[in-house]
């Protein structure tokens, strides 16, 4: 079959408390997506937030606030250039990672920035997410940062979601032997049709050139442009 997705860019941020010199089981899973979007052709990036110096806040550089040092600005032009942005976060205390909740704060800082169509910088982008953990919270991690996507102005395909969880409690995770977790038919069969959404509506997205700017440029409707709408007011 033609590579009909070489076009595409991913990247796909771990949001892992854990550097690269440490196994992340959340990398494990991740691995999964990379592969299959690698077989077909798509431009893969792929980071561990935690290895870089991201410090909170809602400002594009941080330095302004005296912070000593920021490498966000460096790495959201990955994120600019990337078609599909996949985040991959474990569950602590039923919640996603602090870190995937500061990339989040990061990625809204940004969320003003402008298209050359005048809409939001990431209208024309699509998110996912993968999500590991010893304990409940897939679906619970997976709706907020799938929601704070799409609110930032990515889009969200059917089944934009994959996870795997062990048993309740201390036990074997994703890339422990013990847990036959790269055997599970639920992970694997969720996280194929993940990736495949995700190409799919990434691929027409970019084959339409995004969203069309008629009803929601930013910059049309700072320079007055209301299209239909009309003031409740003055009806």
């Amino acid at each position: 079959m033609e590579k009909q997705f070489s076009e595409l860019k991913a990247l796909y941020i771990n949001c892992t408390l854990k550097k690269s010199s440490k196994q992340s089981h959340t990398e494990g899973l991740m691995q999964v997506s990379m592969d299959i979007m690698q077989k077909e052709g798509v431009d893969v990036d792929y980071l561990r937030l935690v290895d870089y110096e991201i410090p909170p806040g809602l400002i594009p550089d941080m330095t302004e606030e005296d912070f000593k040092k920021d490498d966000w600005p460096t790495l959201y032009e990955k994120v600019k250039k990337a078609d599909i942005l996949l985040v991959g976060t474990p569950i602590w205390l039923g919640e996603r990672s602090s870190i995937a909740t500061r990339l989040i704060e990061r990625l809204y800082g940004m969320s003003a920035k402008t298209n050359e169509k005048g809409q939001y910088n990431y209208y024309g982008k699509v998110g996912g997410c993968i999500v590991t953990g010893n304990e409940d919270g897939i679906k619970h991690c997976a709706m907020g940062i799938l929601y704070a996507l799409q609110h930032l102005g990515y889009s969200i395909p059917p089944q934009a979601d994959s996870g795997w969880i062990g048993e309740a409690g201390p036990g074997p995770s994703y890339l422990d032997e013990s847990s036959n977790a790269k055997n599970n038919e639920f992970t694997n069969r969720n996280t194929t049709f993940m990736t495949y959404n995700l190409l799919h509506l990434a691929r027409m997205l970019k084959t339409n050139d995004g969203y069309p700017a008629y009803g929601n440029s930013r910059d049309e409707w700072d320079d007055g442009t209301r299209w239909n709408f009309e003031n409740p007011e003055y009806r």
